[in-house]
């Protein structure tokens, strides 16, 4: 039996047999993802290069049915997260980055409309078929933050430098403030 992450299916098709997917695959399964992390992680000289960084495990599942009870709008409920290895903007350092993501989707073709659905984010399908691998994929890249920094600031040796330099900072204002006081 093959992977039903990589299976092709119409989202009717999907939603009909209920179909509930587990995930745990590695990283390195999802392409796009991985390439988004390695071109990140590309800044990096060769020797600070986090090891096995293909091998973080994707966890989560996608559960289909349909959003209505006549069974004619095909849905998703998806909960995923994974763990990243990622360079902070700040310090320019390698750190683990923690990704969640979860969703309610409602798979549409194109020129398809579904109203009254407002828990749902509507997912145009280009294909009459999907891979529920592209959804995840797609999640998870949305989940990316645009600059990826470390979460605790005594952790990032970039915060730590600008809380030193507080005390040489100039204020360029300080002056027309001190005359506006005398006033």
């Amino acid at each position: 039996m093959g992977n039903p992450l990589r299976d092709r299916r119409t989202a009717s098709e999907w939603a009909t047999v209920g179909q509930v997917i587990e995930i745990a695959e590695k990283l390195e399964s999802f392409e796009q993802l991985a390439s988004i992390v390695e071109a990140d992680l590309a800044a990096l000289e060769a020797d600070r290069m986090p090891p096995n960084w293909r091998d973080s495990i994707v966890a989560g599942r996608l559960t289909f049915g349909f959003a209505d009870a006549q069974g004619r709008v095909p849905a998703v409920e998806c909960e995923l997260a994974v763990t990243v290895d990622a360079v902070c903007q700040r310090c320019l350092e390698a750190f683990r980055l923690a990704l969640e993501t979860e969703a309610k989707l409602l798979l549409l073709e194109l020129d398809e409309a579904a109203d009254g659905y407002d828990e749902y984010e509507v997912w145009e399908l280009e294909e009459t078929t999907l891979r529920p691998m592209d959804i995840v994929e797609e999640l998870l890249i949305m989940a990316m933050p645009f600059a990826a920094m470390h979460v605790d600031s005594a952790a990032c040796k970039g915060l730590s430098a600008e809380v030193d330099d507080k005390d040489e900072m100039t204020k360029p204002f300080a002056a027309l403030r001190a005359q506006m006081m005398q006033d």
